[in-house]
């Protein structure tokens, strides 16, 4: 993983609070008018953004990046839709990486299956969501026990032997943390649920079974890599939206049932 910018986990949580609070305000107005949002407004010169890069997982085995172009376009829809000023494309590297720790939002995808990591890399990866890290797994192929959905799942189990992947709730943060999520988009519809493992009132590590990638993969030319079937361009806006609620509740978490806390954090943040 070596990207120009990276994003430490000290710079992350500073500006959670105030992105946090960017987002409520421009989202009341727009859907109190029965509009889709557009972008959340400045936050100002107080409070510097800082350049979000997620860090894309390689594995051994399998294949890591089905879709090359897959984070740049989603990327380019956080510029797009949020104040977040985010990298070009992800970072790319293995568990055992020394810049592991640099990226606070973690992407591990494919569709076959792959070699388990190594019990110390799974230390290093239990160790970097229990300081904080957040994990998206998008599954490609939707099956629980075949190809890479088979492989994650027991890559979740060893992380996590005494926890259990659980359907998030429908009054979940992360479906309301920009847009409204009311259904779970993708290159596929195989489920519409996404499964969490909770520690706390954080859900570190998400799991999705419709293959976000393929929704989100670009040409060079621009048009799409894969259709997205059987509900076609409402299903791929979806896994946009959904991808954009990822984003913003791994750099704000629980805001929406914690805003009342807001002024109290922003203060604590403002002393440095």
């Amino acid at each position: 993983m070596s990207p120009k910018r990276m994003l430490s986990r000290r710079n992350f949580l500073r500006c959670a609070a105030a992105i946090a609070a960017g987002a409520a305000v421009s989202r009341g107005k727009a859907w109190a008018q029965g509009e889709e949002p557009s972008t959340s407004p400045g936050i100002g010169s107080q409070v510097p953004m800082p350049g979000f890069i997620p860090g894309h997982i390689r594995y051994r085995g399998g294949r890591w990046q089905e879709y090359p172009t897959a984070m740049a376009s989603l990327l380019e829809e956080v510029r797009k839709r949020t104040s977040i000023i985010a990298g070009p494309e992800a970072g790319g590297g293995d568990l055992s990486s020394p810049e592991l720790f640099e990226f606070p939002f973690l992407y591990l995808s494919g569709r076959y299956e792959f070699e388990m990591p190594k019990e110390k890399e799974i230390d290093r990866l239990r160790r970097h969501l229990t300081y904080g890290g957040f994990l998206l797994i998008d599954d490609g192929l939707g099956l629980v026990n075949e190809g890479f959905g088979r492989t994650a799942r027991e890559l979740v189990r060893r992380l996590y032997p005494r926890e259990a992947l659980e359907p998030l709730p429908t009054d979940h943060a992360m479906f309301k943390s920009y847009y409204l999520i009311r259904s779970i988009g993708g290159r596929q519809a195989v489920s519409q649920e996404l499964e969490g493992i909770h520690l706390g009132r954080f859900t570190p590590v998400v799991f999705c079974r419709n293959d976000l990638a393929g929704a989100w993969a670009r040409r060079p030319d621009g048009g799409w890599i894969e259709g997205c079937s059987p509900g076609g361009e409402p299903q791929r806006k979806a896994a946009f939206h959904l991808g954009v609620n990822i984003v913003l509740y791994a750099m704000t978490g629980n805001y929406k049932q914690d805003l009342i806390h807001h002024p109290i954090i922003q203060r604590r943040l403002n002393q440095g």
